[in-house]
């Protein structure tokens, strides 16, 4: 693609467009740009390069490693002058790279029904249900999200739940140039904050719900807030689907009233609950049983009645399920296939995801890794385990500080014994963060056992902490009996844990049979 045709995806500072021209208007100089890049170590001949700004770089800094490496074009938002590359100067150079790389890679979300699931907890678990209705009603789906990002039969790892633009429009073009028709893909608030989310056009956005968590990025609830927001009131409203937008909103959450209340398009509601201020949602669960074989019971929707019956756990689930039976609606989707698309899903990877064993322990993995999601969860299963409930979890490190007593005393509350260890302490000492949330048991005056040996036989609710994480899990097992229920929380689907500046491998899933097997051999 052209230089000049690229750079009028964006409004240069510079008037000429850093283009220096002849004087009839046409460019002198208008290179072939063959790539698109925001690091410098990864430039190549013919590329253009983006100076971002990022949290530990900026990479201003790296404009020269980049016009060495090939770079025949650079875009900045600080006064740089170089001879031996063209200078396009813009306001912000993140928002800059949405929307070069939307149009670098043909604005694959234009022709292509894009699907944007935003929230602090459900995300996932939402996004697989959505994948499943779809993939029943013959659609060909990709999804982008906190696990991987997939499509037809491939997937890949995904570092971040969503990618910085570049690469998320890459993999927008891949997956429209294999044929998907419908991409599902997670919206974080980092990703709304960083415009990496710019360039896309969305079909439909999904709020699931919002509670404490980022307040190390976002600084307070309040910008927390007024970042997810803009998920629709500017991201929605940018590009050329503007007039025909759907905004799907969890009701039963006081922001998702507060959105449904001043959105100019069209709002589908749906929840559980019924408030003075929207009487009714629009999408309305009712005769709902829970259990821990799932969730069965009745869905009332302006297309009819869906009967449900899912395998997943607890209360917060059935709003998951909800909002993927709305996105459903949204699409014209009919009933049946809604319904057999939320049947058809047995397990999201680290979401409750059960440990089996021939020990008559339930042992469960999750995510849950703010207060939220951890309450969400020890409540789900305090209504149905049938003895004792353990609980195994940490807090990860360079994150929101704030939430760490919250969660100690939610553990304590909620489970008969809390083992408090590591999560990803990153560069963090981990005996400083495994205090913090001491405090907040403390502040309860909770038991401590001491002990490993004194925690075996335990029969007085209390805590212990281990900061090792691989020997908690074991003492958690060792600590339960048949019919006791354990959970493993915080790092859910993850393969790995950050201690310093090394990632080594680590598996809630595999540590938690490891043990269970020495169980067995006991």
């Amino acid at each position: 693609m052209k230089l000049s045709t690229l750079v009028q995806a964006v409004t240069p500072d510079n008037p000429t467009n850093g283009l220096r021209g002849h004087d009839d208007g046409t460019p002198a100089h208008d290179p072939e740009i063959l790539s698109l890049h925001y690091r410098a170590q990864d430039v190549k001949p013919g590329g253009l390069f983006v100076a971002i700004s990022g949290l530990k770089a900026d990479g201003h800094d790296y404009i020269n490693i980049a016009i060495q490496k090939g770079a025949l074009a650079v875009v900045v938002q600080k006064p740089i002058v170089k001879d031996d590359a063209t200078i396009i100067r813009v306001a912000d150079t993140r928002h800059a790279l949405a929307r070069l790389a939307a149009r670098f890679y043909g604005n694959p979300s234009e022709t292509t029904v894009v699907i944007g699931v935003t929230g602090t907890n459900g995300k996932t678990t939402t996004t697989y249900l959505i994948e499943s209705i779809l993939a029943q009603a013959g659609r060909r789906v990709g999804v982008i999200g906190t696990i991987n990002y997939r499509f037809g039969a491939k997937t890949f790892a995904n570092p971040t739940t969503t990618p910085e633009s570049a690469e998320l429009q890459k993999i927008l073009s891949q997956m429209k140039g294999n044929g998907v028709t419908h991409v599902i893909m997670e919206v974080s608030s980092h990703a709304i904050a960083m415009h990496r989310a710019d360039g896309c056009n969305f079909d439909i956005g999904v709020f699931t719900n919002l509670t404490q968590d980022h307040l190390d990025f976002h600084g307070d609830m309040e910008a927390y807030w007024a970042c997810k927001r803009e998920m629709f009131t500017k991201l929605m409203v940018q590009g050329s689907k503007r007039q025909n937008v759907t905004a799907v909103l969890n009701c039963d959450n006081r922001y998702g009233r507060e959105l449904a209340a001043t959105l100019p398009y069209r709002v589908i509601s749906f929840g559980s609950g019924h408030f003075s201020d929207r009487p009714l949602n629009d999408v309305l669960a009712s005769t709902i049983h829970f259990d821990l074989a799932g969730i069965r019971g009745c869905i009332s929707t302006p297309s009819g009645d869906i009967k449900i019956q899912s395998v997943l756990v607890g209360r917060y689930n059935l709003e998951n399920i909800l909002a993927a039976i709305v996105v459903g609606i949204a699409l014209q989707i009919p009933i049946k296939k809604i319904q057999t698309g939320i049947e058809k899903i047995t397990c999201i990877p680290g979401r409750l995801e059960p440990i089996i064993n021939h020990k008559k322990r339930f042992v469960f993995v999750d995510y849950a890794h703010t207060p939220d999601a951890l309450k969400n969860v020890l409540t789900a299963l305090n209504a149905l385990v049938q003895g004792r409930l353990i609980c195994v979890f940490g807090c990860g490190g360079n994150r929101d500080k704030e939430k760490r007593p919250q969660m100690g005393s939610i553990a304590f509350e909620l489970s008969d014994l809390a083992i408090i260890t590591s999560d990803n302490p990153r560069s963090e000492n981990p005996r400083v963060i495994i205090e913090q949330i001491r405090y907040g048991i403390k502040k309860k005056s909770a038991y401590e056992y001491k002990t490993h040996e004194d925690v075996l036989n335990f029969n007085k609710k209390g805590f212990i902490i281990e900061e090792d994480r691989n020997t908690a899990i074991h003492i958690a097992v060792k600590a339960s009996a048949p019919g006791d229920t354990i959970l493993i929380a915080g790092k859910g689907h993850e393969t790995y844990q950050i201690i310093g500046d090394q990632t080594l491998p680590f598996d809630d899933r595999e540590r938690a049979r490891a043990a269970l097997l020495t169980l067995r051999q006991s």
